[in-house]
């Protein structure tokens, strides 16, 4: 069996130092996942990842569960390459912090990178690094986001999002995805992927996935058919046509359908196909079965059908998907 140093014996002589900026009520897993990323990758690429936690004042940052962190301050590492805020209850009142605030804008102007987690996207919106970019953030964040800086073109249904050198990710896990996205860009994939096999999480989920339930989002437009949703996602190697669905609320199927775009925003036919994507998706990651056996199981009737709706949906083929969750 190989060790690390057979596989990736360099070392690197100059280090790339990455500042991870937590506050007050900072989410610990924000901070942790990229921590634990960039210290599997220094196994790999020994002594390239310099890292620091950064805080205004330094000394131990208490998490909105109660767990601190060591910090330094922001003075001890003035310029990182990688700038990284991180987001939790703490980051609105983060805002007022003009210490932190001069401190991202200085490392957007002289970083090579800067990059936030779940809400840290507010800090870096407010410190104008996001003023007519593609940015994201915890999908549960959109509309108090959007009303905040309406000059952000938010796009709070992507794991993470590049624009130039600015990267924001979604909720908290997606800040694992966001570490091994820059991973890749400083090392390569195949220490990326070593890193996610060490990690046990999937290398990699593509940017452009879903951040959340398909079910989840579309319940939130309204409750009249909740059950109806409930009912289609149990269901879904069945037919599921506009007349199947109308029947299981005693609607007539015009008005069914008419009634249910208005309210959830989409038609029937692409809500179920919402579903069946996200049932499979979710199948491919077991990688029990193949994808002619997903696409019958989940209502497709066959894998090309199946591959359009993944390519409508998801931005990506089911076997791009399946290869990234077996490398």
């Amino acid at each position: 069996m190989f060790g690390v140093n057979d596989l990736f014996p360099t070392f690197y002589a100059m280090s790339h130092t990455v500042a991870i900026v937590v506050f007050r009520n900072f989410q610990l897993l924000d901070a942790a996942g990229p921590i634990s990323a960039f210290e599997m990758a220094n196994r790999f690429a020994p002594g390239y990842y310099d890292l620091a936690v950064l805080s205004h004042q330094g000394g131990l940052i208490a998490s909105s569960s109660g767990i601190s962190m060591e910090t330094c301050p922001y003075s001890l590492v003035e310029t990182p390459d990688t700038l990284m805020v991180v987001g939790g209850e703490g980051a609105i009142e983060a805002l007022d912090c003009q210490q932190t605030m001069e401190f991202i804008a200085h490392c957007a102007s002289r970083s090579q990178r800067v990059s936030s987690v779940c809400s840290g996207a507010y800090l870096l919106a407010a410190a104008g690094l996001l003023s007519g970019r593609r940015a994201t953030t915890h999908w549960q964040r959109t509309q108090d986001f959007s009303l905040r800086f309406p000059d952000v073109h938010l796009d709070a249904d992507k794991i993470y999002i590049r624009d130039g050198k600015i990267w924001t990710s979604a909720g908290i896990s997606a800040g694992i995805d966001l570490s091994l996205a820059l991973i890749t860009a400083d090392l390569g994939e195949q220490v990326a992927r070593q890193v996610a096999r060490q990690l046990v999480v999937y290398y990699q989920r593509p940017g452009g996935q879903s951040q959340y339930s398909a079910l989840l989002e579309m319940s939130t437009s309204g409750g009249r058919f909740i059950s109806l949703l409930e009912y289609a996602r149990k269901n879904l190697s069945k037919r599921l046509s506009v007349d199947d669905l109308a029947e299981q609320v005693f609607m007539s199927p015009r008005h069914f359908s008419r009634s249910f775009t208005t309210e959830i925003g989409i038609s029937p036919a692409r809500a179920v196909e919402r579903l069946r994507v996200e049932a499979a998706s979710a199948a491919l990651e077991s990688g029990n079965c193949s994808i002619q056996e997903i696409s019958k199981l989940y209502g497709f009737s066959d894998p090309e059908r199946m591959r359009r709706a993944f390519l409508r949906i998801m931005g990506v083929p089911p076997s791009t998907m399946k290869r990234c969750i077996t490398n």
